[in-house]
């Protein structure tokens, strides 16, 4: 079989790759833009793609192609449309269960930074602007024993109940589309909003995608106490970025932990100015171990392609 890999991957993944198939490493820092990726579907028997990788609808349009599977290297596959490309005949596939802990850590992190301030006491340090301890320097939120909103309870959204329920003795509360059997004790609030204005915290856990674009916009973020942070670790488009913007420098809420942006990497220079908003350049999954078991999976996705049997991973 004949393999695109859109991005450099950890070289143990690339190993594997170049003694299995007949692999071309593209190895750019930019994703494929829709072009390339409608040529890519014509000259190879399948791509191992990742985020920003550009495959709308209309990629799969005027088949057949000689792909057979696109397989995807991250959970998400919003950069996919999986019905079209299922459509013409590719299947579509993808990383679950390796990314979820790495994840939950990176919210956890965003919820210390925010709440403790930990971004700004780093930058006034480094700045040479500290001028020792003071009783009443830089006071934050206290993380222990916070309300937790979860907004999605999937395995991201549980291992994040863990982390909160079991490290921290938080309360939990989350929103998800239908009741979910939880680890940890948790309540399950119906409306969303009415979620929002119980929290402490709210993490988005949600997948991407059209369903859950601008799931919090203006109206459910002004349903956030102002003392309440907001913290994602799901698509960047999941929050109505502007009405995020304006909530932080209105000091509507108090404050925000992103890991993820709408049109990343551009992130709006009004949101980077603001010392209530802790930003990380997409690290949820931004170790090793995590990106070489994503590895894996995605070529084990491939090798069941080249064998004959069934796909380990349908997205």
């Amino acid at each position: 079989m004949r393999i695109l890999v859109t991005r450099r991957l950890p070289e143990a993944n690339r190993a594997v790759l170049a003694e299995r198939f007949e692999t071309v490493f593209r190895d750019g820092e930019t994703g494929l833009g829709a072009e390339e990726a409608r040529a890519a579907l014509r000259e190879f028997d399948a791509v191992l793609p990742t985020l920003g990788d550009a495959f709308p609808a209309e990629v799969f349009e005027g088949g057949p192609f000689r792909c057979r599977l696109l397989a995807n290297f991250g959970v998400g596959v919003n950069h996919i449309a999986v019905a079209a490309a299922r459509a013409a005949g590719v299947e579509v596939t993808n990383t679950p269960g390796a990314v979820t802990d790495a994840t939950a850590d990176i919210a956890m992190a965003l919820i210390l930074m925010t709440a403790r301030r930990l971004g700004e006491g780093e930058r006034l340090v480094r700045a040479g602007a500290w001028t020792g301890w003071e009783p009443t320097q830089m006071l934050g939120a206290h993380v222990t024993g916070m309300i937790l909103g979860i907004v999605g309870m999937g395995r991201i959204g549980q291992a994040v109940a863990r982390r909160g329920h079991g490290g921290f003795g938080m309360r939990v509360l989350y929103w998800n589309r239908s009741a979910k059997e939880t680890e940890v004790p948790a309540e399950r609030v119906e409306d969303l909003r009415d979620l929002l204005g119980r929290v402490d915290v709210a993490v988005l856990c949600v997948p991407g995608g059209a369903a859950t674009r601008h799931l919090i916009g203006a109206a459910e973020i002004a349903a956030m106490r102002p003392s309440a942070f907001l913290v994602n670790v799901a698509r960047g488009d999941v929050v109505d970025e502007a009405a995020l913007i304006e909530a932080l420098e209105a000091r509507w809420i108090a404050g925000a932990g992103l890991d993820v942006y709408k049109g990343e990497p551009a992130v709006p220079e009004r949101l980077r100015r603001l010392e209530n908003a802790v930003l990380l350049p997409h690290l949820g999954t931004a170790a090793l171990s995590v990106r070489e078991a994503m590895g894996r999976m995605a070529i084990d996705n491939l090798l069941a392609l080249a064998e004959g049997r069934a796909l380990p991973n349908p997205a």
